[in-house]
């Protein structure tokens, strides 16, 4: 026993040691403690991944394509090199539905909690504007905070389910398949996450309106953000109590849905490879169902290699764009588009200030949008480059997939099968800096402002 006492007090000692550093990084640095957690859940899921039982063949997946799944399902991205449903196990498949279950929810509550500590470092007036962007009141303690978010995730999965499961056993011969199949796209929707567990894709099913309708009702919900979605319950339709985040969340959304729906429907109405030899009913609903999949969602029914090359830019224009801020779509949010774009007509007007719903947007506001844009535009360039050397693909494979995963949308031009390991790391990067990396740096930009007590004499460059 005697032995063991010096082992034992250094196990002590080094816990207590880590302990305190955690407390210390997660107390001086939210957005820090942030990335290191989605790391780590992410090598614990890439750890699981590599088991023999995750495999269909009972062998071990290579580390590159665990990685790459492992972090496609934490970032609830839905790209893949391999087949979902026929590479990996049942027991793999619900691995990686765990993944994404705890990558949409620790997404959620970690840009809530985020969102709150950020509040605490401004002043009064700044704080009490902010909480009504992430419903404060009960939400201001940190387990309500919690609780909250799962209760609501949990609710809306279960309603997503209670519709899907009886759906698929009407369309499938084994009911037992059904109900995993209507629970996984359930949870898979709902979290913007993509990932398909029958061999052909949506292919299957993707005739059923019901199903398709579900998905879509999912995915836009998902990607609405927390935060408005708590408020819209508490509000319902009465929007002069509508926040201007909540407010510019929802213009946005829907005008980007319909624009996306026209488009798509126009470019791609008599393309015989996508909408050519469907109905005109049929045309219209899978019009909007890609509407509302490039946004964030991930899930296709048509095989988006055989779109044309237009329809394949706007698509990435709007997965660039992605969905509500504290959501589970990624991109660099829908709010961050509208502050630009509302910035643009005040230029454009000669007005000092910009504003929307007569509410003054900050220049500090302005100046994190534009951040964030450019550094999203930087890393994709990074990527798309980097995609180009590494496989001799041309720009507009490469370009997709990287806005794809960037995004965390999980469309797909088929270039993610056919890349070599060393393309796997860049996407699997990129997806992990769209996810976490925006939001923490947004946060970072927020907590780091600074007042001098001096000012230079005014330069003015010649712009344009």
């Amino acid at each position: 026993m005697s032995r063991l006492e010096p082992a034992i007090t250094l196990a002590i000692a080094l816990w207590e040691r880590v302990r305190t550093l955690v407390g210390r990084v997660a107390g001086s640095s939210p957005p820090r403690t942030a990335l290191i957690i989605f790391a780590a859940v992410i090598a614990a899921f890439t750890a699981l991944l590599m088991m023999p039982w995750a495999s269909a063949s009972n062998r071990a997946a290579p580390f590159h394509d665990a990685l790459f799944v492992a972090t496609s399902a934490v970032s609830v991205t839905g790209l893949t090199p391999v087949n979902t449903a026929e590479h990996w196990s049942l027991a793999g498949q619900i691995v990686i539905l765990a993944g994404i279950q705890i990558g949409g929810l620790g997404i959620l509550t970690l840009a809530s909690l985020v969102a709150v500590s950020v509040t605490r470092h401004l002043g009064l007036r700044t704080r009490m504007v902010a909480q009504e962007g992430i419903a404060s009141g009960p939400l201001g303690e940190v387990g309500s905070l919690i609780r909250t978010v799962i209760i609501c995730s949990v609710v809306i999965e279960a309603a997503l389910a209670a519709v899907l499961i009886p759906r698929l056993m009407m369309l499938e011969d084994s009911p037992g398949a059904a109900a995993w199949h209507g629970l996984f796209y359930a949870i898979s929707s709902f979290n913007n996450a993509g990932f398909l567990i029958h061999p052909e894709g949506l292919a299957e099913i993707g005739h059923d309106p019901v199903v398709l309708w579900a998905l879509m009702i999912g995915v836009v919900l998902g990607s609405l953000g927390f935060p408005v979605l708590l408020l819209l319950w508490r509000a319902r339709w009465h929007i002069k109590t509508w926040t201007l985040h909540t407010k510019l969340t929802m213009e946005v959304t829907a005008l980007l849905m319909v624009l996306g729906a026209l488009a798509y429907g126009l470019l791609e109405w008599n393309h015989a490879d996508t909408l050519g030899g469907m109905s005109i009913g049929e045309k219209l609903q899978n019009s909007l169902f890609a509407s509302v999949m490039m946004r964030s969602g991930g899930f296709s029914v048509i095989d988006n290699a055989m779109e044309h090359s237009e329809t394949m830019l706007i698509t990435s224009a709007l997965m660039f764009v992605g969905g509500g801020s504290a959501s589970t779509a990624g991109g660099i949010k829908v709010t961050t588009f509208a502050v630009i774009f509302l910035a643009f007509l005040a230029e454009a007007r000669g007005h000092q200030d910009s504003s929307g719903h007569r509410r003054t947007i900050p220049p500090q506001a302005v100046r994190v949008a534009v951040s964030v844009i450019a550094l999203a535009a930087t890393l994709i360039l990074i990527s798309t480059l980097s995609l180009m050397l590494l496989t001799g693909e041309g720009l507009e494979r490469a370009l997709f997939e990287s806005i794809s995963a960037f995004a965390t949308c999980g469309l797909s031009a088929g270039l993610t099968e056919e890349l070599p390991p060393s393309g796997l790391y860049v996407l699997s990067a990129l997806m992990f800096a769209g996810r976490v990396g925006i939001m923490t740096f947004a946060a970072a930009l927020t907590l780091r402002q600074s007042h001098t007590r001096y000012r230079y004499p005014e330069g003015r460059p010649i712009i344009g």
